[in-house]
């Protein structure tokens, strides 16, 4: 995979990231290329989960809102939410095949499992864009962020967090969903950073990113190495962040150690404001999603250029190389940079961060 550069003290805004501005300066109708089809468009999104709070409250309504931009009010999207089930993903799938939508966007809940569909969409000249996740099969595009640097990042700020005791000290791993592509890329990107420089003492696949199945194994963690001698927990998202915090809570924590996390969910803001949560990874998603809406259109439309401009990175699958890909910046959010990564992009103001409950950690870190 191609890696790109990554600036981490500060956020760049997430509404400048669209190819570095070659895209807006041509994508208006004016576009010399022929399209395929005019905005009267379907787009399919299939999103994997509810549990990740992104997914329902910003990637939806973000894309549904740019497709509409770029067509004029014309084009719409269809949009199925897998809830965890592959198979439900895998029916509704099909259904989009079926109802003859003109692209979809998938994030796929199981890489491998949906390869079978993305073959039927082929077939049935649908094309498919595998959005967030990197899918298997024959898609036609890819979008996302570099998932190995969310993995160096988190790994890098956990180092950090320990300082001078962090050779002597004990993390338990807490990895993402097995059936994930992204999972052994945040995988390896976090065991790059911590493997010779601290003692991991448990490591973890959470089936399905299920916050209850971390916490289960929070508690087994804590029942094997001891509540005491845990110095830091690497938690791959911000749902395992949260049900690790409750097991260490529950098992009697008073000091919560460094735990890490990905998404920027607004309970993992807030529990950095209060110091529950040390630090975790804002991926520009309201980038993402534009930018996903933006190659569904040209795709179907047919403006290849515009099209090209968005997919200058390349990424392999186990079925597919050279797949057209953009990979989007990410950043990490530590209690230090709130305003300056999440407020600022407009992802959530301060209000709705500091409400009563955090009024007074807001105000001790200088957040209003």
């Amino acid at each position: 995979m191609r890696r790109i550069g990554i600036a981490l003290a500060a956020s760049t805004s997430a509404l400048s990231l669209t190819a570095c501005g070659v895209v807006d300066g041509i994508g208006g109708g004016d576009s010399s290329a022929s399209p395929e089809k005019g905005d009267d468009i379907t787009v399919g999104l299939l999103l994997p989960d509810k549990d990740t709070a992104r997914f329902e409250k910003f990637d939806y309504p973000l894309i549904k809102k740019e497709v509409a931009s770029l067509t004029h009010d014309k084009g719409k999207v269809v949009y199925a939410n897998a809830e965890a089930s592959v198979d439900k993903q895998s029916q509704q799938f099909q259904q989009m095949i079926d109802d003859r939508v003109d692209v979809i966007l998938v994030d796929a809940l199981d890489s491998k499992a949906i390869a079978s569909d993305v073959q039927k969409a082929k077939d049935a000249g649908i094309p498919v864009i595998a959005y967030d996740r990197l899918a298997e099969g024959p898609i036609d595009a890819y979008v996302s962020h570099d998932n190995e640097l969310v993995g160096e990042v988190q790994g890098r700020e956990l180092v950090e967090a320990l300082g001078s005791q962090a050779a002597n000290s004990k993390v338990v791993m807490m990895n993402g969903d097995p059936g994930d592509p992204n999972t052994a890329r945040f995988k390896e990107g976090a065991l790059d950073e911590l493997e010779g420089q601290v003692d991991i003492v448990k490591r973890y696949d959470t089936a399905k990113w299920s916050p209850e199945v971390a916490k289960k194994n929070m508690e087994r963690a804590i029942a094997s190495v001891g509540l005491n001698n845990i110095a830091a927990v690497y938690s791959a998202n911000d749902g395992m962040a949260g049900a690790v915090i409750e097991a260490l809570k529950d098992a009697g924590a008073t000091r919560i150690p460094p735990v890490t996390g990905q998404d920027a969910n607004l309970d993992a803001i807030q529990r950095i404001v209060s110091g529950e949560q040390y630090m975790t990874v804002y991926k520009p998603f309201l980038t993402e999603a534009a930018n996903a809406a933006k190659m569904a259109v040209y795709k179907v439309q047919g403006r290849t250029i515009q099209f090209d401009a968005l997919t200058q990175d390349s990424v392999d699958s186990p079925t597919q190389d050279d797949i057209p890909a953009q990979l989007v910046q990410v950043v990490a959010v530590t209690k230090d940079n709130i305003k300056q990564t999440v407020v600022r992009d407009g992802v959530y103001t301060v209000k709705e961060i500091c409400t009563a409950e955090y009024a007074a950690d807001c105000a001790a870190i200088g957040l209003k």
